[in-house]
């Protein structure tokens, strides 16, 4: 088969959350399944130089934005066993930054009618054409209205994979004729509540639905999850599946890492101790027998910051050290920077986001706290456990799914169900307590080190969904 991915970032062009990361790896693990894989995402400026300079152009074309014509330049760079397409137009891309701009809605508009078009004009023609996110959400829409029954485009099936139900591309009714194109018999397709809701659109046309995690599939049919969309996702549960996301396994080997003070695996661990004593004098943090909590996230609520500050006083009261790196919401990082002033030998803050400190981190930490309030999926909790750092996570989408709490002593993490500090509090001195016996903790590790989250299993499930679909 032959799929083409589309998305609005990808590892290593362009990146700025989990959806980078799961569009650089996933084609690639289906790739070596015997399939040919394809992505475009837009030429953002901010892609490295080297990379561009090694792109070939393949052609320019014009593409209609309702009544705009428009330049559309396609690129070409390949990687592994993956072609990457870019789409070239600097008036929209030519930007410090992906997303955040008044007219988003038009430059995403431009890149899904871009993707259609440039089909005619590449060596690829896909069966499938897997779109992530409400930025290529109207490419379903498209090839529903405008191409399905062309000869060219009449055998092509289309999946949209929801990372991120929040984020839906909602905007004012104005933008389906101005901005959009679409006439004005279709607007029942993309219209909700009032508003033309993009993602919306892409559950009425693609062929089949599916999200980042199984528990997530069955989460947004709850209007709690759902940010409004479970009326129609409820009309589509036929078409929707739920497949957990895996990570890159190379790229996050401890094995293998050369970021690390100190190479290990889940048959030797001891060189994590020297990765610990190395972080703590990096972060100078105090060094003793303190268990150590990394914190990796952005400060945002549905990430659960709100359930830290409650308790945060009394889990550094129980003898805990944090090593902390994110950004988000002001006072979140207020009161992150307040206790790292407070207990400037027991908490660590770096603001921002740094990738190398980043596994420095998830090496050399002991465990790692994640009380997502909603979580599609999660990356974090498994490349935690693959640094055979021991996550503590409520139980919700992608954590429920990854992270087995070890009450029973035979599972990789510690969990707790409902949003409430105390909650949250009680998993972590359960951790702790298993922390003090050394081989208990010895063979938690073990276990959550062999933990299987690569793309393998994952890429099986797509390319049975894809099987259906062709």
């Amino acid at each position: 088969m032959n799929i083409l991915f589309t998305a609005s970032e990808a590892v290593p062009y362009s990146a700025s959350g989990g959806l980078a990361d799961v569009i650089g790896s996933l084609p690639e693990a289906i790739s070596r399944k015997g399939h040919k894989c394809s992505v475009v995402i837009p030429l953002y400026s901010t892609i490295d130089k080297k990379i561009r300079s090694e792109m070939t152009f393949i052609k320019s074309i014009t593409v209609d934005v309702s009544w705009r014509k428009q330049y559309c330049g396609i690129f070409k760079h390949t990687a592994g066993n993956v072609d990457y397409y870019f789409i070239d137009n600097e008036y929209y891309f030519n930007r410090e930054g992906l997303y955040g701009f008044y007219d988003d809605c038009e430059r995403f508009v431009f890149f899904d009618y871009a993707v259609l078009a440039m089909l005619k004009h590449i060596d690829f023609k896909p069966d499938i054409i897997h779109c992530h996110d409400w930025q290529t959400a109207l490419i379903p829409v498209y090839h529903s209205i405008f191409c399905k029954h062309k000869p060219e485009f009449e055998n092509i099936k289309t999946i949209f994979t929801v990372h991120n139900i929040e984020y839906q591309g909602r905007y004012g009714r104005e933008v389906l004729g101005d901005v959009m194109g679409i006439p004005e018999h279709y607007v029942d397709i993309l219209e909700y509540d009032g508003y033309i809701n993009m993602m919306k659109g892409a559950f009425e046309t693609a062929d089949y639905i599916t999200t980042v995690s199984p528990s997530y599939a069955w989460e947004i049919s709850d209007p709690w999850y759902s940010h409004g969309l479970d009326r129609i996702i409820t009309g589509r549960h036929e078409h929707l599946r739920g497949i957990l996301n895996g990570i890159d396994y190379d790229l996050y080997n401890p094995e293998t890492d050369n970021l690390l003070a100190e190479n290990f695996s889940a048959g030797n661990i001891s060189g994590k101790e020297i990765c610990k004593k190395m972080l703590l004098a990096e972060q100078g943090l105090s060094e003793d027998n303190s268990p150590v909590i990394a914190i990796i996230t952005r400060f945002v609520n549905h990430k659960g910051i709100d359930l830290i500050r409650c308790v945060f006083e009394e889990m550094v009261d129980m003898g805990i050290k944090f090593v902390i790196l994110g950004s988000g919401i002001k006072i979140y990082e207020d009161v992150f920077r307040e206790m790292s002033a407070r207990y400037p030998d027991r908490v660590s803050v770096t603001l921002g986001f740094r990738p190398e400190l980043a596994r420095k981190i998830y090496a050399g930490a002991d465990m790692f706290l994640m009380p997502s309030r909603s979580e599609p999926c999660g990356l974090a909790q498994m490349i935690a456990m693959r640094y055979g750092t021991i996550p503590i996570v409520r139980e919700t989408g992608g954590l429920r799914d990854s992270v087995r709490d070890d009450g029973n002593k035979d599972g990789n993490g510690f969990t707790f169900m409902s949003y409430n500090a105390n909650d949250m509090l009680d998993a972590v001195k359960r951790a702790v307590i298993s922390y003090e016996d050394k081989k208990t903790w010895s063979e938690l590790i073990g276990r959550a080190m062999k933990s299987d989250y690569s793309w393998n299993k994952s890429a099986d499930l797509y390319i049975n969904l894809y099987n259906e679909l062709v």
